[in-house]
């Protein structure tokens, strides 16, 4: 068993180490100018000097996705950012003194929960406007929830325990045994739910930016490249198989990630 979780905890960790590795240089650099065109370099095929090929106006496909990787990743890791954060306080204040704080804080969580995810994100997109940091707001806000729950479960698991009661018993605040001794307690939940949301990001960042809701021009993303493929498919079908191909790389790799920590939990366990 133990062989088979390394297996997939090193998978998961060589594809998404290598996709940020190829982000984190296509922030500094990129083969081409990733928004220059070439009108004599139209939907060249991949291999050469273009190995992703070129799109109808010219342009370096491989760059494109590279910087648009950056953009994706970005958006997908602020917005698990602030789902986690707060979506942990929620979860930790409600799991730790129940009572009135669970009843007022977790009514609001069902509140947002009986709205469909994407469904909300669109309400907070048609309220404030499409682009890259509005679509972390959309989707930071529709993440919560889910976290607030999981961490909810954790904290109320722990409450009780016997260290958590001998450190309430010799003076510790609520702040510190929440933050010192329960948090880490936690991480175990944590870490899988954090895999799980990222894909859940990169996903709902591609099917927004996709819909045209979400990241705009001159902001590029795999999202909105893949929606510019569509109209090429029959033409330059390779602008749709990288693209979409970069997507499923990340969301496989973080995957397997999320499916390793979980493998490791329950075998602890």
């Amino acid at each position: 068993m133990k062989k088979k979780l390394n297996a997939y905890l090193l998978a998961g960790l060589i594809i998404t180490g290598l996709l940020l590795l190829m982000t984190l240089i296509g922030a500094f650099h990129t083969p081409y100018d990733p928004n220059a065109m070439d009108s004599l370099a139209k939907f060249q095929h991949p291999g050469g000097s273009h190995i992703f090929g070129t799109d109808n106006f010219g342009r370096d496909i491989f760059s494109r996705v590279l910087k648009g990787s950056g953009t994706t990743l970005a958006i997908a890791l602020a917005t698990v950012a602030i789902g986690a954060v707060f979506g942990t306080l929620i979860g930790a204040l409600t799991g730790y003194f129940g009572g009135i704080v669970d009843d007022t804080l977790m009514r609001l969580n069902d509140a947002l929960t009986a709205f469909p995810s994407i469904l909300l994100a669109l309400l907070v997109i048609s309220l404030v406007g499409p682009g890259k940091y509005n679509v972390v707001l959309a989707l930071g806000l529709v993440f919560i929830p889910s976290f607030a729950r999981v961490t909810r479960t954790a904290f109320a698991g722990l409450r009780d325990v016997n260290y958590i009661t001998s450190a309430r018993l010799m003076g510790a605040s609520n702040l510190r045994i929440l933050a010192v001794h329960m948090l880490p307690n936690t991480m175990r939940v944590l870490l899988p739910a954090i895999t799980i949301g990222f894909n859940n990001a990169v996903l709902a960042e591609a099917s927004m930016s996709f819909l045209g809701i979400g990241v705009t021009p001159p902001d590029a993303s795999l999202g909105y490249m893949l929606s510019e493929a569509q109209s090429m498919f029959a033409r330059a079908p390779w602008y749709a198989l990288c693209t979409g191909g970069v997507i499923a790389a990340l969301v496989f790799g973080a995957g397997l990630i999320g499916e390793g920590l979980q493998k490791m939990d329950r075998e602890v366990a």
